[in-house]
């Protein structure tokens, strides 16, 4: 069975990057969106060309926020947690406040959202549930404090999830992707190997959704050093990223 025609799917971090082309991927495979994020233009701007799309805005870090919006939402056949707060940022130059608010959008968030949605989908026995994690998720790297934990964290609940609803007319995957060239990645001065345009990174998430693998880790052959690199000895694995330890 088709995972996109005809299917309502619900991403959450669709005004841009990954999401905004995840947002027109689906809407070209058939599916219904609805489309959440907190800004409301950038929403509007990214549901109006799109056949068949809705904006609903929702701060997930507002449990307020997040409950209006399930409500408004409804009942949806899958959802992708996309959300990607970043800052690079080492624990030498520690920003207080900044930890927290990527562990709040990157995982907390996604808690309080599944909170809403998976009930349904139990009662239902069916529905799809995919988490953008990343390959930073895989292991802890330099000047990651904050985004690479709370990456990790979305993963292990994945698997989680997995285990938990194994046996059910539910799907649980992850997708971690590598570099994307956004807005946030510009926020880096250090050389991203194998960096893909959102529009690829959504294809690969397509794909990856289709193919009902639980994890898919992306793009090969630079994942390989994180899927790989989780059986090395830490010291190892940090001194190829020159970083000493």
């Amino acid at each position: 069975m088709d995972p996109f025609n005809g299917k309502t799917w619900w991403i959450v971090g669709a005004s841009e990057g990954l999401g905004r082309a995840l947002a027109g991927a689906l809407d070209a495979n058939g599916a219904r969106l609805v489309l959440s994020a907190r800004g409301a233009e950038r929403l509007q701007a990214v549901a109006a060309p799109l056949r068949d799309a809705r904006a609903v805005v929702m701060d997930v870090s507002d449990a307020g926020s997040v409950q209006r919006a399930a409500d408004a939402v409804g009942t949806v056949d899958g959802v992708i947690y996309c959300v990607g707060l970043y800052d690079p940022m080492p624990a030498t130059r520690w920003q207080p406040g900044a930890p927290e608010a990527m562990v709040e959008a990157n995982f907390t968030g996604a808690l309080r959202v599944l909170g809403r949605v998976l009930p349904g989908m139990v009662a239902r026995d069916a529905g799809r549930i995919v988490l953008i994690g990343s390959l930073a998720g895989h292991r802890g790297l330099p000047g990651a404090i904050g985004y690479g934990a709370s990456k990790a964290a979305l993963m292990h609940l994945g698997e989680n999830l997995r285990v938990d609803l194994r046996g059910t007319g539910l799907r649980v995957q992850l997708a971690n992707p590598g570099f994307i060239r956004t807005r946030l990645t510009e926020k880096n001065d250090f050389p991203m190997p194998q960096i893909m345009e959102p529009e690829v990174a959504a294809a690969r998430v397509i794909g990856a959704i289709r193919s009902g693998r639980f994890s898919t880790s992306f793009p090969a052959p630079f994942s390989w050093l994180f899927t790989i690199g989780r059986h090395l000895p830490i010291g190892l694995f940090h001194r190829l990223f020159g970083s000493s330890g």
